[in-house]
């Protein structure tokens, strides 16, 4: 759409048909404010797709919730009670532990391959990020992990891919021979029975703490835990039933599982590609940390080199690329341009943030760009030195990516890691 964009000279707004679908591609700053912001509440809902409808439950969830009463109480709900800053902060330490877990189980796989073998970061760094959530919304690491994963990354396939059914919505013939909503169906049938276990689980544990007099009342809510409260007190404009809550758990576990997975792989691909930003990065955390056994968030306050390399990951590799889609509630004029009633609006953050209009040298990986958080990426830097296998140049390696809704590595990332602060208890963190 980039190109297209080019192509055409850059206009702010390009409208597509796909099939029957009217579609309107923001590729600009100022068309991106004009839809997000200007005219916010009438681009508020998501278009429902066959597909959507089927996989998101008639958007009960988080994500593709319609503007409306539903909408505006689980925007509240979210901003008040699951993400609220003291929330999150109540998270820290599962947060460390798993960091330290990541850490110790590289340094367990350096010690055993003696110095040669290389890690799968692109596989350790989804099951860090996914244990992490987990936990914060169920108080455990899932027992059906891998099942999880599989489920996300399928229906992420489906929801990306262009599927005849949803370009057009009035043929018969095109939902019977694309096969996608078979797909969609299994896929959520699936994803629920999982989204089913994990509440038995969350029970099954509170069930063992209750009955365990000596942990009550030591943990803090998990957002299952917030969500049933909810739940119980009532006095909601729309009842928060165990189907909608179902629909906001599998939200919360497929976006901060995704997004958050695929920024630290492309954080440390970009800092193999770019052997000067690597060591000027260690040299702050080891200077900044001075051979601390373990890194915790207290220490990311003066890691200014980092958080400049979280923000240009994020610009040249945007979690999501074209941002989700809105649909416009009521025909409108935007930047003189007419948007009917119904269209499909994309903001193209992947263009918008490599647009040279914008940024100087736009497709150069340059963190001191920003200059005017992870502690998962801060702790592979300070712990560990990092190699490329099979005796690769940096500019060898394969930087090439899957677009979808968001956007992956196309393949695996392998590194070899070199131990260079031992982590604290690495192998009994481990277990």
């Amino acid at each position: 759409m980039a190109g297209i964009a080019r192509r055409l000279g850059a206009p702010p707004l390009i409208y597509l048909r796909l099939g029957e679908v009217p579609v309107v591609v923001a590729s600009s700053r100022d068309a991106a404010r004009a839809f997000l912001k200007t005219h916010d509440a009438n681009f508020a809902s998501r278009p429902w797709s066959s597909t959507v409808r089927t996989m998101m439950v008639d958007g009960q969830g988080l994500l593709f919730a319609r503007y409306g009463a539903l909408w505006r109480q689980m925007r509240k709900i979210t901003i008040l009670e699951l993400l609220s800053a003291r929330r999150v902060q109540s998270f820290r330490r599962v947060r460390e532990e798993e960091v330290r877990r990541l850490v110790a189980s590289v340094a367990a796989a350096a010690a055993n391959g003696g110095g040669e073998a290389a890690v799968n970061v692109s596989e350790r760094v989804a099951m860090l990020v996914t244990d992490s959530v987990m936990r914060v919304m169920i108080g455990d690491r899932f027992e059906r992990r891998e099942e999880f994963l599989e489920g996300l990354d399928e229906a992420i396939k489906i929801t990306s891919g262009f599927n005849l059914s949803d370009m057009f919505p009035s043929s018969r013939l095109a939902r019977l021979v694309g096969g996608t909503a078979r797909r969609a169906e299994a896929n959520h049938r699936k994803n629920f029975e999982l989204m089913d276990y994990a509440i038995k689980q969350h029970e099954q544990r509170r069930a063992a703490m209750a009955a365990a007099a000596d942990s009550a009342g030591e943990e803090e809510e998990d957002l299952m835990d917030v969500l049933l409260r909810v739940q119980k007190e009532g006095g909601l404009e729309v009842p928060l039933t165990m189907s909608i809550i179902r629909a906001v758990i599998l939200d919360l576990f497929g976006a901060g599982s995704e997004t958050s997975a695929n920024t630290l792989q492309w954080a440390m691909s970009e800092l193999m590609r770019n052997p000067r930003v690597m060591h000027k990065a260690q040299a702050e955390l080891r200077d900044s940390l001075h051979g601390k056994p373990t890194v915790t968030e207290d220490d990311m306050a003066d890691l200014k080199y980092l958080k400049l390399i979280i923000r240009e990951t994020m610009r040249l590799h945007p979690a999501v690329p074209l941002l989700l889609p809105r649909e416009c509630h009521e025909s409108c004029k935007v930047m003189g341009y007419d948007v009917p009633k119904g269209t499909t609006v994309l903001v193209n953050v992947w263009a918008i943030s490599r647009d040279p209009k914008y940024w100087d040298d736009a497709e150069t990986f340059r963190p001191e760009r920003f200059e005017s958080t992870t502690l998962a990426l801060a702790a592979l830097l300070y712990h560990f030195d990092w190699e490329l296998s099979a005796g690769l140049l940096p500019w060898e390696l394969n930087m090439e990516e899957v677009m979808g809704i968001t956007v992956r590595r196309k393949h695996d990332l392998y590194l070899r890691p070199v131990v260079r602060v031992p982590p604290q208890d690495a192998l009994a963190a481990c277990m």
